[in-house]
């Protein structure tokens, strides 16, 4: 299981603190919207290369 904290972070100086994808400007509510509008990890991790599968695991392995 992906520990979530190594991956997704929230600092008031980012986003408002809103949770994103630690070393980006992705939220998890941007990136929820792109799979819930249909979108495929391989398409995401293509057209945004810093993530990798475990970053987009932890959106989904706790509540924040």
């Amino acid at each position: 299981m992906v520990n979530w904290k190594e991956h997704i972070v929230s600092d008031p100086a980012v986003l408002v603190g809103k949770p994103c994808v630690k070393g980006t400007r992705l939220s998890v509510e941007f990136l929820l919207k792109l799979f819930a509008n249909g979108w495929t990890e391989e398409q995401i991790l293509r057209n945004y290369p810093r993530l990798s599968k475990e970053s987009l695991q932890a959106i989904f392995a706790n509540k924040f």
